[in-house]
C-alpha cells in the first residue's frame, strides 16, 4: 500500500472517528463527511497518474474528473431517492394517510406495540424497500409515542427489523437488488432459504428490546389524532394508495422500463405532487398554503441528504484506489475460501463503510460458477445478500435506513453503539447459524 493510499485511508478512519464522537465534538456529521470526502478526492490528486498507469499523464487529471462525475451520478441516484421517497411519505402522512397504519398497530401496551412495530417494518420493507419503510414507520410512532427515550428503542428496532426485513427480498435492499439484476440470487432461492435467518436476526433483538420496555403508555400519549387535513376521506385515500403503491411500483417500473429507481421515484411523486395541486382547489387558502408539496419539501432534513453525499463519495474514493478490492482479496486469502466467515466479516464491514460498494467489489472479484458455493443461489451469494443486508445495522450509519432514522430521530452514533450494537450482533450471528443449519440438514 502506497504512502498516498495510507493518507487517504487514515484521513478517512479519522473523519470517521468525528462522525462517531459527534456527541463529543458537538460538531454535526454532515459538516465532517463533507470535509472527508473533499480532503479524501484532493489527496488522490496528489498522485493521479500511480493509480492509473494505463492512461497518459497528460489525460489523467480529466480522467479524474470523469471518475468524480460517475460516482457523484451513482450517489445522485441513491440522493433524489432519498428525497423523493421522504417527500412522498411526508406527503401521504400529512394528509393523515397513514392513519390506518397507526390504528392498526396501536396499543396501550409498551412491549405490544414493539412486536407489532417489529413484524409491520419487516414485512413491509420486504415489499417497499428498507429506506422506504423505515421513513414511514418513524412517522407512526411519532403519532404512537411521545416519550423521546421509549421512541429511541422503537426507532432503533425499526433500523434492524427494516434491514432483516430487506435482506430476504430481492427487492428489499439496495444490495440484493444489485445481486438479483446480476442473477447471481433468485427470487425462489432468497425467499426459501433467507427467510427464516432474516427473521431469527430480527426476532432475537426484538426479544432483548422488549426487555427495556415495560408498563403502559399515558391514555392521551397514544390515542388517535384529529384529521387535521381539509381533504375528503375519498381524496386522503388516493392520496395514500398513490402513494404508497407509487412505492410498490417503483421496482416494477425499473424492470419494466430498465431506467435507475430514482426515475421511478420521480415519477410516482410528480403524479403525486398533480394530484394534490388539483384537491387543493377546492380547500381554503391556509390549508391550501399548509400542505403543498412546495411547503412540505422545506421539511425535508437536508443535513442528513449532505451527510449521505459526503459518505457515498469519501467511500468512492477507497473503491477508487483499491482498498475494497484489496480488503476482499485479503479476506479470501486469509480464510482459506471459507465463505461463512468471509460473508460474515463482510456483514460487519458493511457496518462501516456503505454495503453497496462492498458488495459491488465483491460481484467484481468473485466469478459465477456453473455449480458449488459460488453458482447461483449458491451459499456466498445467499449469505453475502442476508450478511451485506443484516450487517449494516450494526452501526447507526451502516445502512441507509439507519441514516434516515438518525437524521428524523436525531439518535447519536454513541447511544446506538453503546446500547443497539451488540444486540445486533447477537441477532446477526444467530441469523447465520440458522443459515448454516438449513443449508446442512435441509437444503
Amino acid at each position: 500500500m502506497s504512502t498516498l493510499t495510507i493518507c487517504i485511508v487514515t484521513l478517512f478512519v479519522i473523519g470517521y472517528l468525528c462522525i462517531a464522537l459527534e456527541s463529543v465534538t458537538r460538531v454535526n456529521k454532515a459538516a465532517i463527511a463533507l470535509l472527508m470526502c473533499v480532503g479524501c478526492w484532493t489527496l488522490l490528486m496528489f498522485g493521479p497518474a500511480s493509480y492509473y498507469p494505463e492512461i497518459a499523464p497528460e489525460g489523467v487529471i480529466h480522467h479524474i474528473a470523469e471518475v468524480i462525475e460517475h460516482h457523484l451520478g451513482d450517489a445522485a441516484g441513491t440522493l433524489f431517492f432519498l428525497m423523493g421517497a421522504m417527500t412522498i411519505v411526508e406527503i401521504v402522512d400529512s394528509n393523515g394517510g397513514f392513519n390506518f397504519v397507526r390504528d392498526s398497530i396501536k396499543t396501550r401496551s409498551k412491549r405490544k406495540l414493539l412486536w407489532r412495530v417489529a413484524f409491520m417494518t419487516f414485512f413491509l420493507s420486504a415489499i417497499l424497500d428498507n429506506l422506504t419503510t423505515s421513513i414511514v414507520m418513524i412517522m407512526v410512532l411519532r403519532k404512537l409515542v411521545q416519550s423521546r427515550g421509549d421512541r429511541m428503542i422503537y426507532a432503533a428496532l425499526v433500523i434492524i427489523s427494516a434491514n432483516s426485513g430487506g435482506a430476504f427480498s430481492p427487492i428489499g435492499d439496495v444490495t440484493t437488488i444489485m445481486l438479483w439484476i446480476k442473477g447471481v440470487i433468485t427470487t425462489q432461492g432468497v425467499l426459501s432459504e433467507i427467510f427464516i435467518p432474516s427473521l431469527i436476526s430480527m426476532l432475537i433483538p426484538a426479544f432483548i428490546l422488549s426487555l427495556h420496555l415495560e408498563g403502559k403508555f399515558d391514555k392521551e400519549q397514544n390515542l388517535p389524532k384529529a384529521d387535521v387535513s381539509q381533504f375528503t376521506k375519498a381524496q386522503r385515500d388516493i392520496i395514500f394508495w398513490l402513494g404508497v403503491g407509487g412505492l410498490i411500483f417503483v421496482p416494477i417500473f425499473k424492470t419494466l422500463t430498465h431506467l435507475p429507481p430514482f426515475m421511478g421515484i420521480l415519477l410516482v411523486l410528480g403524479i403525486l405532487w398533480t394530484t394534490t395541486e388539483i384537491f387543493h382547489y377546492n380547500t381554503s387558502e391556509d390549508d391550501t398554503m399548509a400542505k403543498r408539496v412546495s411547503d412540505i419539501m422545506t421539511k425535508i432534513d437536508l443535513s442528513t441528504i449532505m451527510f449521505f453525499l459526503g459518505i457515498l463519495m469519501a467511500v468512492a474514493v477507497l473503491q477508487e484506489v483499491g482498498v475494497l478490492t484489496s480488503l476482499g482479496t485479503g479476506l479470501n486469502e486469509a480464510f482459506s475460501g471459507n465463505y461463512y466467515v468471509i460473508n460474515g466479516i463482510i456483514g460487519v464491514l458493511s457496518s462501516i463503510v456503505d454495503n453497496v460498494p462492498l458488495v459491488a467489489g465483491c460481484m467484481g472479484m468473485y466469478p459465477v460458477a456453473a455449480e458449488g458455493a459460488m453458482a447461483v443461489d449458491g451459499v456466498f451469494w445467499q449469505l453475502l445478500a442476508y450478511c451485506a443486508g443484516v450487517g449494516g445495522s450494526m452501526l447507526i450509519i451502516g445502512s441507509a435506513a439507519g441514516v434516515v432514522v438518525m437524521g428524523l430521530e436525531k439518535i447519536t452514533f454513541g447511544w446506538y453503539m453503546k446500547k443497539i450494537t451488540w444486540i445486533v450482533f447477537v441477532g446477526y450471528m444467530a441469523g447465520i447459524l440458522t443459515y448454516w443449519l438449513e443449508k446442512t440438514f435441509l437444503f
